[in-house]
């Protein structure tokens, strides 16, 4: 990607779909109030600051059964609002009868809980949002 200059590569076959995106993913553009003039008068538009947070996402790594505790009476590695570094442990996801850890391989503060629990999940799929 960064031979050829490219922020985003995508590319779908035979029902399998492969997304390859540099930098912060899913940033939304906000639209700006302008003031506007005219000859006989000016109005001018304003807008309450908007509070902006980017997210990083944490993506299954593999196609497997998505958990968010270790057993099914045990609490959730994470939840909203859990710190987490790059080497907390934040789901499991069982692929072909292995539990796999996962880890946030970011830091930050989960912000979302995205994938259910107990629910397959497919590569590439987002599983939490850190801010």
């Amino acid at each position: 990607m960064k031979k050829n200059d490219l922020s985003v590569f995508e590319i779908e076959k035979d029902g399998f779909r492969l997304k390859l995106q540099k930098g912060v993913a899913d940033q939304t553009s906000v639209p700006v109030p302008v003031a506007v003039a005219s000859p006989s008068k000016t109005v001018t538009t304003t807008a309450k600051p908007l509070e902006t947070a980017l997210f990083r996402d944490i993506v299954s790594p593999m196609v497997g059964t998505f958990y968010r505790a270790g057993s099914p009476d045990g609490a959730p590695f994470v939840d909203i609002g859990k710190t987490v570094t790059e080497d907390t442990v934040v789901c499991i996801i069982e692929a072909m009868k292995v539990m796999n850890e996962i880890k946030a391989e970011t830091s930050g503060v989960i912000a979302e809980v995205v994938a259910e629990n107990g629910k397959p999940v497919q590569f590439g799929q987002v599983l939490f949002r850190v801010r």
